[in-house]
Order: C-alpha cells, then structure tokens, then sequence
C-alpha cells in the first residue's frame, strides 16, 4: 500500500513518544510515496515535541522545522 502524498513532507516524531508509537511515523515515511520526504526522531523526546521537553530539545526541532521550510522555498 502506498500513501498518495505527492507534496513534501516532514515527519517529526519523539522516540520516547508513548501516546503515538514512532513506528507509525516510520511507517508512513515508508509508504509516502513523495520522493521528497524527512523524518526525524528525537531520542528521547515524549508525544510533544515543541512543548514539556527540555529548551535544548524544542529548540532543535524548531530549527529542524525551520531549515527544512527554507530549504523548500
């Protein structure tokens, strides 16, 4: 089964993640299939990632936001 995702797409997914399984975020990396596609995983990090985690870790994200925005503009 493939995913009809034809746009770019970024995943970001906490490994530590306890609500959502990371698996699921691997799996729809997996299937996706744009040819433009990211996924991150922070060890570590729980289910919110912008939220609750240490202020090195929400930074981190916010830049892997960030630079993966510029680079598709």
């Amino acid at each position: 089964m493939l995913l009809q995702i034809c746009s770019p797409l970024l995943i970001l997914h906490g490994a530590a993640d306890q609500v959502t399984d990371p698996h699921v975020s691997q799996f729809l990396y997996e299937k996706a299939n744009t040819k433009d596609k990211t996924l991150k995983l922070y060890e570590g990090a729980y289910h919110s990632i912008l939220e609750g985690e240490p202020d090195d870790r929400i930074s981190t994200a916010i830049k892997d936001i960030i630079s993966w925005l510029d680079s598709h503009c």
